[in-house]
């Protein structure tokens, strides 16, 4: 940290955060971007639906908006934040915040960006976390063109899994639905899943079959092994909240269609907190962003905090006048 207080301070330096820094760089804004380096999408091997970028490996899209962010200013830190504070106001009413890492290290910032993301909390079935995002999915937008016309499961957790069933027949005809512990379908959802010639297996899935480093299939607790090459899944979806909850935020339920989901941080359109100075951006306010969307956010926030530092700079600018 080459200075002890900044303008903004953003924690978190994926997609989001970075095109955060970026816009509040282009604003002459001093930024510090305090990354710890786990960037969620990072067992993926190619970001999709980013127009201009499709198919950039993750790491090489966040290296460019790092580079683009620095050539305006902005700095990074590598680590972990564990807690913010709200610092007393100045004289005439300035906001401030202090950032505290994992190490001990400390800084001051103006206003606050929080873009930490999100954890995909897998089910518990052994095997599932080491293949996660490469033959084990959730997203058919993210991942369906790449496993199109091949034989795909869907591990049935919740009331969603028809569903996911149903989309996912949209990039395959060969599809089957693993009930596991998953609900019964009612009447109306086998007619529909047998008319898009979805298979359904009754049975608990105990386990991954791979071989040559390859997911080839799935067993059953009967000792069955259905071939598959790629296994759909409904992650819980939790914000990485810590740092926004220090601040006395609270994360809420997400739902969709009646189910919960996973937990978020609420905002307004763009990325304001209850907590006034502090915005949050990407996954931890939206669950179900793809990194588009989420770098979308961050440019929105940016511009918003922005626009809140010009109103606060020209109070203090009246103030002096006056003085």
């Amino acid at each position: 940290m080459k200075q002890q207080r900044y303008d903004v301070v953003i924690v978190g330096g994926g997609a989001a955060g970075l095109s955060g820094a970026l816009a509040l760089g282009r604003a002459r804004r001093s930024v510090l971007v305090i990354d710890a380096g786990e960037p969620r999408n990072a067992p993926a091997s190619h970001v999709h639906n980013y127009l201009g970028r499709e198919s950039t490996p993750p790491g090489e899209l966040l290296a460019i908006g790092r580079g683009e962010a620095a050539g305006y200013g902005a700095e990074f830190v590598e680590g972990r934040v564990a807690s913010a504070e709200r610092l007393p106001e100045g004289g005439e009413g300035e906001q401030g915040f202090r950032v505290v890492t994992e190490d001990g290290r400390s800084v001051e910032a103006r206003r606050l960006l929080v873009t930490t993301g999100l954890v995909d909390e897998l089910p518990p079935v052994p095997g599932l976390a080491e293949r996660w995002g490469r033959e084990v999915l959730h997203c058919p937008y993210c991942h369906g063109h790449e496993v199109a016309d091949r034989p795909i499961g869907v591990l049935a957790t919740g009331p969603l899994a028809v569903h996911q069933a149903l989309m996912w027949r949209q990039w395959s005809d060969d599809v089957t639905l693993f009930l596991h512990t998953g609900p019964e379908p009612t009447e109306e959802e086998y007619e529909q899943l047998a008319a898009r010639g979805v298979a359904v297996v009754d049975g608990e899935v105990t386990g991954l079959e791979i071989a040559d480093d390859r997911f080839t299939g799935v067993t059953l607790a009967s000792g069955r092994v259905v071939p598959r090459e790629a296994l759909v899944v409904q992650a819980r979806f939790t914000a990485r909240s810590a740092v926004l909850e220090s601040l006395g935020l609270k994360p809420v339920a997400q739902e969709m269609g009646g189910v919960v989901i996973g937990s978020y941080i609420p905002t307004d359109p763009t990325g304001a907190t209850e907590v006034p100075g502090v915005w949050a951006a990407g996954n931890v306010t939206r669950l179900t962003e793809q990194v588009i969307g989420a770098a979308a956010a961050g440019l929105m926030a940016g511009g918003a905090v922005n626009g809140d530092l010009i109103t606060e700079d020209t109070r203090l600018a009246v103030a002096a006048r006056r003085a």
